[in-house]
Formats: C-alpha cells, structure tokens, sequence
C-alpha cells in the first residue's frame, strides 16, 4: 500500500516535471501542450517498463488514479507557475525526486513479477528515465540521460542500494526510502558539485 501511495507520488511530481518544462518554453497559451506533456512525462517510463514485462493492464490504464494525479500535477503547475518559478532549480527538484520513486517502484514492479535481480535494475532505470527521455524530446531538448552530468548513474546506485538492502533484516519500507534518498542525494550532489563521469577518448 506504502508503494502504491509513493508510485502517485512520484507520478505527480513528473507531471509537474514535464508541465513545468513545457511552460519554461513559453508553451503559456497552449493548454493541451503542456498537458500532453506533463502527462507522457509521467506515464512513459512506467508504460515501456509495463510493455517490456509483460504486465497488463497498464498501470494508468487500469486504475483512475494515475490520471488523477497527472491531472492534479498539471493543474497545480499551471496555477502556481510564476511562484514556482522564482525558487531556483525547480524542475531539478521535481525531477530528482520523480526519477527516484520511479526507481524503486519499477524495481519492485520487476522483482514481482520474478525478475532477476539486475535485469530489475534496469527495469527501475527505465521505468525513471524515459519519461524525462520523452518530455526532453517534445521539448526539443537533449535529454538528461544523454547529458554529461550524473542522471542514469544516480538511479543505478540507488537500485543497487536498494537491491541490498532489499536481503538484508531492514523493513521494506526504509530499503525505499533510503534507496530514495540516496538518489536524491546523488543527483543533486552531482549537479551541484558538477560531478559527470569521464569520457571515453576514441
């Protein structure tokens, strides 16, 4: 129930992610725009994790809720727009956090259904990065993952953690949430010391 509560989570922070991209492109007058954004923002990742897996129905389509949230992530960016602007790196805040539920949920997803366990962890990356992957692409920017800057290497660490901690005495709960954490941690770590992993001379 802990994760459920933290998969709606996640997905109104990701549609708030892609809402809050589209208007920092002046999308301001175009209402369906910034809705379809913020929306295949929030369900891309979990739709291929879903498709790749096997698992039907898909989350959004089967439970009303998922669009709930997008519908409330969207509407909640749109009326508090100039505020939210005004705090620095917002959309670094709501799409750290967004990648890192969608992380752990997507792992747990896997692992559900019987999974191996690092073929989970890539189940967790994708389930958190392509949605940024899709918001990036209608906005006409590089995606994050593509970027120099720590983002895909965030997600891994933390499913890594998560992964242990998953075997250990801990309750399922905390391996979640510090697994969480952790990519939050590293993610904005990384942008602002300027980490970035080292590139390859050929």
């Amino acid at each position: 129930m802990i994760s459920y509560y933290f998969n709606l989570f996640g997905v109104l922070m990701f549609a708030m992610s892609g809402a809050l991209a589209a208007l920092d492109k002046n999308m301001y007058k175009d209402l369906f725009g910034i809705s379809f954004t913020g929306f295949a923002t929030a369900v891309g990742g979990g739709t291929l994790r879903d498709i790749i897996l096997g698992a039907h129905p898909i989350a959004w389509v089967a439970d009303n809720n998922y669009l709930i949230a997008i519908t409330a992530g969207i509407i909640l960016m749109i009326i508090f727009r100039k505020q939210l602007h005004r705090i620095p790196k917002i959309l670094l805040v709501f799409d750290s956090i967004g990648i890192a539920i969608y992380t752990i949920i997507g792992m747990e997803k896997a692992l559900a259904l019987d999974v191996a366990p690092l073929a989970a962890v890539v189940m967790g990356l994708f389930t958190a990065v392509m949605g940024g992957v899709i918001r990036d692409t209608l906005i006409n920017e590089i995606p994050q993952i593509f970027r120099k800057e720590i983002y895909a290497t965030a997600c891994i660490a933390g499913a890594l953690v998560y992964l242990l901690l998953k075997y250990s005495s801990l309750p399922e709960i905390w391996s979640a949430v510090i697994s969480i954490v952790t990519i939050i941690a590293i993610r904005l770590a990384a942008v602002k010391f300027r980490w970035s992993l080292p590139k390859l001379d050929i």
